[in-house]
């Protein structure tokens, strides 16, 4: 796969658009900053805590590098990705953190006592050493998170158009990024098909966000679900999106376990649109409060 993972990096190089946090969120003036802090003073609570959980799973960053590292190697082109791509991921906290500060949408205590939290309870996803199950994960992860950051984005876009930009940013990188490993896997299934698809069946039912284990998480993301930004339906488009890209249903030529796994793959969205359907058939009046938003009521009808 060595000179398969060269290829693919040359071709990132030439798609990569290479941005800077400071050109996005420079603070030129006094005027400007406080015309940040006052058109951010609109951004609704939900938008809010789509905004944390996003920065929090990108200061994940140091947790990740180490996976992939683990997973894949010190010494290879594929080590050469793995820098290139910390280093491109390392400007989306930066830049996050950056605007809220200077936008003052947070208590930045709060914030980063969660995010002290989340680094030191770890990330260890139980893959068994098994770089197929890496290689399927970060397909589905960058494209999960660039649509968390597309949609946040969009829903802050109407109150405070900085940050929308700032996303769209972000997101482009991520669609880069997923470009890469959706390709990388892709080229696995071609040359080791059975293997692929039982590591792919390990990984892709029930996706463990990166951010699990940040400090009520589950409470951010029924949030995040409830306002449309991303949940269980989003998740359902990623695998329908992702099972056709690489032809899962009509691979051929596989062995007994790979074509078991084949046939479970291809029931994974009607499996996950029925739980879709059930979440939002028990939703019912409720209200969330986090101290990172100084325990404001978000408050959701049925």
């Amino acid at each position: 796969m060595e000179a398969f993972v060269e290829q693919q990096t040359a071709e990132h190089l030439q798609r990569r658009k290479l941005w800077f946090p400071n050109e996005l969120n420079g603070v030129e003036d006094d005027a400007e900053l406080a015309r940040t802090r006052d058109a951010a003073r609109g951004l609704p609570d939900a938008a809010r805590v789509a905004l944390a959980l996003n920065l929090l799973t990108e200061e994940g960053l140091p947790h990740f590098h180490r996976l992939i590292a683990t997973h894949l190697g010190n010494e290879s082109p594929w080590s050469i990705w793995n820098n290139l791509w910390t280093a491109e991921e390392d400007r989306h906290g930066c830049v996050m953190r950056d605007y809220v500060r200077d936008a003052r949408i947070f208590d930045m205590g709060a914030l980063e006592r969660m995010q002290y939290r989340y680094i030191e309870s770890g990330f260890n996803p139980d893959w068994e050493q098994d770089p197929y199950r890496l290689l399927a994960y970060t397909s589905l992860q960058e494209r999960a998170t660039q649509m968390a950051h597309a949609n946040t984005g969009r829903t802050c876009a109407q109150y405070e158009p900085k940050i929308q930009r700032i996303l769209a940013h972000i997101s482009g990188d991520e669609s880069r990024h997923y470009a890469f490993y959706r390709a990388t896997f892709a080229e696995v299934l071609r040359r080791d098909a059975d293997l692929a698809l039982n590591s792919l069946l390990r990984v892709m039912p029930a996706l463990a966000m990166p951010g699990h284990t940040i400090p009520d998480y589950e409470h951010m993301s029924e949030v995040v679900r409830r306002a449309d930004i991303y949940g269980a339906r989003h998740y359902q488009k990623i695998v329908e999106e992702l099972l056709e890209f690489w032809n899962i249903g009509g691979l051929t030529g596989l062995g007994a376990e790979g074509a078991a796994a084949q046939g479970k793959l291809m029931k994974i969205p009607s499996r996950l649109a029925r739980m879709a359907d059930y979440l939002e058939a028990r939703a019912s009046h409720r209200v969330f409060s986090f101290d990172f938003i100084h325990e404001r009521p978000v408050t959701f009808e049925a």
